[in-house]
């Protein structure tokens, strides 16, 4: 006898079978929070902003969702203990980082997605820009 599957319980076994999580659910410290700054500044010429710092091989705040509207400038600040490579893919900007000093990368935010914003040499995700 063949049953079929209705309902939830399709929903239920689809949804196991989808592939693995994306590896910023695996990384210590990072998490879906959304822990950078919604766009700010009001108007359309506000940038969308964070301030994110590197410390112990940790990422604070916790590495989140920043959200951007097409057009708008992202400013990413961050500052880290240890000499790093600041990377922001889609975009292929990237800045050095010394030991406590902060830079930042700003860009126009002309490409929809999502683009991971990371470190090289520690492998670290430092935000998500999602661009609308």
């Amino acid at each position: 006898m063949r049953r079929r599957l209705t309902g939830w319980a399709a929903v239920v076994l689809l949804a196991a079978g989808c592939g693995p999580l994306s590896q910023t659910h695996h990384k210590p410290g990072n998490s879906h929070e959304v822990a950078t700054a919604p766009p700010g500044g009001g108007g359309q010429g506000g940038e969308a902003r964070a301030v994110i710092t590197v410390r112990a091989g940790r990422v604070s705040p916790p590495s989140g969702w920043l959200e951007a509207r097409r057009g708008q400038t992202v400013a990413i600040t961050v500052t880290s203990d240890v000499a790093d490579e600041l990377h922001v893919h889609g975009y292929d900007r990237t800045a050095e980082l010394r030991p406590g000093q902060a830079v930042t990368v700003r860009f126009r935010a002309d490409l929809t997605g999502v683009f991971e914003v990371e470190t090289h040499e520690s492998g670290l995700v430092l935000t998500q820009v999602a661009v609308r």
